[in-house]
């Protein structure tokens, strides 16, 4: 009955077959009852005729038409008991009987759909092909392939349109690049031409890093990680806060940081870094003077019990709006520009975040702080739970030495 329960078609289909056997049961029962009441009704006991005494052969016949006007009586009853303790046991049957035809008749339909469940961005070359007659099952598996195909030849147009935008849009900010630099490079050049030239190549930077942003989400979006390595979250996010040194001083942050290097985690090294960055960066920038920065890496089970490595980064500030908070993981959603720095923000970084950490298996977690400011935390799947308990590299740490 578990079967039953957890598949609600094949619920359905045992239910049905029931209830038309039972009714064709019932019915059937009526239809034999009723002839066997005609029967009794036809094959009733006489009545000697008014006035006239029964004789003794007349009273033994009637006598005999009595008993057997009560043994029909009485099979009629004893049939129709029986009948109804044989429609019991057959309701019994016939829910078995229905749930096993059920799963003969779903099971094209399950084969299919954990055939497609198989089926992601990165291999929708494979086909369902499912073999057999042609009828409604087959009709429904040639019509998922195709849709399969035509969802092939869309990503691999996105991707082949990313490639060609990614170089076509570099080369002319390289060449605009290049032509700033030979005017600066001019002996005495103007300081109108310097200044210019000062603000152009920090727009080109500011239009060179959406650019990079663009690209990277749209890879993390289509999945494409083929380089899956195990990466250490502590060490990426230790990195991250070395390269911010500066920035860090120049707000005069305070950095609490926790980090565990049992945090790891199997993924693409490139973009696992870009998250930390992106996650760490949002912290900075986004941050008032004077503020602080609290940055932990862990390894513990999540809500399914499954081991996950997670970098949790909170930030002090002013109260924020939950709503507005849970919009920030789409492209160029913003909060207010009373925020620090948000007037200067792409609107990308982390909507990357979430690309990344979704296409990695885990999740993103955006939650307001009571007292205010922002908690993020990007939960993945942790690396530890398939190369065992000595971490994602044995033993010995990740370079075979004495960790």
């Amino acid at each position: 009955m578990v079967g039953l329960r957890s598949r609600t078609v094949g619920r359905r289909f045992a239910i049905l077959y029931a209830t038309v056997f039972l009714l064709s049961g019932i019915g059937l029962i009526a239809l034999i009852y009723l002839f066997s009441r005609s029967d009794m009704t036809r094959s009733a006991p006489g009545q000697p005729p008014p006035g006239e005494p029964a004789t003794g052969v007349a009273q033994h016949v009637l006598d005999l038409e009595r008993q057997l006007a009560e043994v029909h009586a009485q099979q009629s009853r004893q049939l129709l008991f029986g009948s109804l303790i044989a429609i019991v046991v057959m309701a019994a049957v016939s829910l078995l009987l229905g749930r096993i035809l059920a799963g003969h008749v779903l099971r094209p339909l399950r084969l299919i759909t954990a055939a497609t469940r198989r089926i992601s961005a990165e291999n929708l070359d494979q086909r369902l092909a499912v073999a057999g007659p042609d009828d409604e099952v087959k009709e429904l598996a040639d019509t998922v392939d195709g849709l399969l195909a035509r969802l092939e030849a869309s990503f691999a147009a996105q991707r082949r349109f990313v490639a060609n935008a990614s170089h076509e849009l570099r080369t002319p900010l390289t060449t605009i690049r290049a032509s700033l630099d030979v005017a600066v490079a001019k002996p005495q050049p103007a300081a109108q031409t310097v200044a210019l030239a000062g603000r152009v190549r920090t727009e080109l930077d500011r239009v060179d890093r959406l650019l990079e942003g663009f690209l990277v989400l749209a890879r993390a979006q289509h999945g494409v990680l083929p380089d899956r390595v195990p990466v250490s979250l502590a060490e990426l996010a230790g990195e991250a806060l070395a390269a911010r040194a500066g920035a860090v001083a120049e707000k005069d942050l305070t950095v609490e940081d926790e980090l565990t290097s049992k945090a790891w985690t199997r993924g693409s090294p490139a973009l696992l870094s870009r998250l930390v960055q992106n996650v760490i960066d949002n912290a900075i920038v986004h941050n008032q003077e004077g503020g602080w920065i609290r940055i932990a890496t862990q390894d513990d089970a999540g809500a399914d019990d499954a081991p996950r490595a997670r970098l949790v980064v909170e930030t002090g500030g002013s109260v924020l709006d939950q709503d507005q908070v849970d919009r920030l993981t789409q492209p160029f959603e913003r909060l207010g520009t009373d925020r620090t720095g948000s007037q200067e923000s792409s609107g990308l970084g982390l909507s990357i975040v979430a690309a990344i950490v979704s296409a990695h298996g885990g999740s993103l977690d955006l939650r307001v702080r009571a007292e205010g400011g922002l908690k993020v935390t990007a939960a993945m799947p942790s690396a530890n739970a398939f190369d065992g308990p000595h971490g994602p590299h044995g033993p010995h740490g990740p370079h075979g030495g004495t960790a």
